[in-house]
């Protein structure tokens, strides 16, 4: 039975889907009883956590490039204080019935978070919001032209392979933080690592992890809209994400300005002032609540998902297509092929300007078209993620496995074990 369970995270306070993740999991957890403690690089100053009763242990520490560069070239490698946070608090209070489940390192808690958990591997689950658990710059992809990388990591190949946008010293580096981290983490013997979509598998399996120690968990799905919004009678042009090279919002503002379409941008980041440079008519909306977001995707016409780079998930699309959105979204994002399939989506190359806009014209100047799109989105797309109430089901049946299993038991596939209780 368990007892305890310990999300781990660099961020308390969520700068994209994959903390906001953590939050979220830690916060219905709570609500369905269970003791929660939430353990975190960042300052913990959450609300939803604390609201929640969740049990915050921070470290108070910033984003590595918050600060000084060289510093963070250390910290990076191995935060020590981190690594002692973590330890301590398992010498303090862990018991055989607490089980952890780590998110996000990145960015504070670096891969010392491995070896602070090793003690307690047996009981460890690990979620790959993103690839940084196989690959030195977390996308498999050459980060300045996004095309998708298909070598082993620190093979002889990577390492010779010029894929970081920061030049050859700042791939040095990550490559040197791979290794540390492998060391640490022992991918050949890995905890169970919830894959967020099916599609990861072969890339996570490139690093060394076992396929039974992956197990694909579908992300949980909240829509903008529990209705269709008649996405035909509209004609904005709407994205949603962190305004950063990543995310593609400047390559948004490209498009639209090209096709001519009013834009809707909700989102922080530094390329705030480029989007307004490329497209001075977009409504640049900032951070905004769920409700706010639901009254802005009300008046869409489609949603964009540019990522410039392999995008293992994409939460906001499926948010979008669930509430009648019709998509457009990279060829590479590993959900193209589903919602293109679903007649949902339209995939394009995003650093493409004139295919990108294109596509967008095609939605806005076909009434006809767009309410298919909208109507399948709405119908079709239901198998492309979870419920929240299913996914905190499908954490908690991996988490009683975990507490379940002995040390040094060598089990069936965890997700065979899973199906076999079902």
């Amino acid at each position: 039975m368990i007892g305890r369970i310990v999300q781990i995270n660099d961020l308390s306070d969520p700068k994209g889907g994959a903390s906001k993740l953590a939050v979220q999991a830690a916060c219905d957890l709570a609500a369905r009883g269970h003791q929660v403690t939430f353990i975190t690089g960042d300052a913990g100053d959450s609300r939803a956590l604390a609201d929640a009763g969740v049990e915050i242990v921070a470290l108070g520490q910033q984003r590595l490039l918050a600060g000084s560069r060289a510093k963070a070239m250390v910290t990076g490698l191995w935060n020590h204080a981190a690594h002692t946070m973590v330890r301590d608090w398992i010498a303090r209070h862990d018991t055989p019935a607490t089980v952890y489940h780590l998110h996000g390192w990145s960015q504070i808690l670096s891969p010392s978070v491995f070896g602070a958990l090793d003690p307690v591997r047996e009981r460890l689950v690990i979620s790959a919001h993103d690839f940084f658990l196989a690959c030195p710059n977390g996308a498999f992809a050459w980060l300045k032209s996004g095309e998708v990388c298909p070598h082993v990591p620190l093979s002889r190949a990577c390492l010779s392979t010029p894929c970081d946008r920061d030049g050859t010293a700042r791939k040095l580096w990550r490559s040197a933080r791979q290794a540390v981290q492998r060391r640490a983490y022992r991918p050949r013997s890995s905890p169970p690592v919830l894959a967020i979509h099916e599609g990861m598998r072969d890339f996570l399996a490139r690093a060394g992890i076992p396929a039974g120690s992956i197990i694909a968990l579908p992300n949980p799905v909240e829509p903008f809209s529990s209705r269709r919004i008649a996405a035909e009678h509209n004609r904005e042009v709407l994205f949603v994400g962190r305004l950063e090279e990543t995310k593609g919002a400047d390559l948004a503002a490209h498009a639209a300005a090209r096709a001519g379409a009013a834009l809707t941008v909700v989102g922080e980041g530094p390329l705030a002032d480029r989007i307004r440079q490329i497209h001075p008519a977009a409504r640049l909306m900032g951070r905004r609540s769920p409700a706010e977001i639901r009254d802005l995707a009300a008046n869409a016409r489609m949603l964009v998902m540019p990522s410039r780079y392999p995008e293992p998930f994409g939460l906001v699309a499926i948010e979008a297509a669930w509430s009648g959105l019709p998509v457009i979204l990279s060829r590479t994002a590993l959900l193209s092929d589903d919602l293109v399939a679903s007649g949902a989506g339209i995939a394009v190359d995003p650093r493409n300007v004139d295919a990108f806009a294109d596509a967008i014209r095609t939605i806005l100047q076909n009434d006809a078209l767009t309410r298919a799109m909208s109507e399948a989105a709405f119908i079709r797309t239901m198998s492309l993620a979870l419920t929240p109430s299913a996914w905190i089901d499908r954490l908690e049946a991996i988490f009683d496995e975990r507490v379940k299993m002995a040390p040094g038991d060598i089990p069936m596939a965890l997700e065979q074990r899973l199906q076999a209780h079902r």
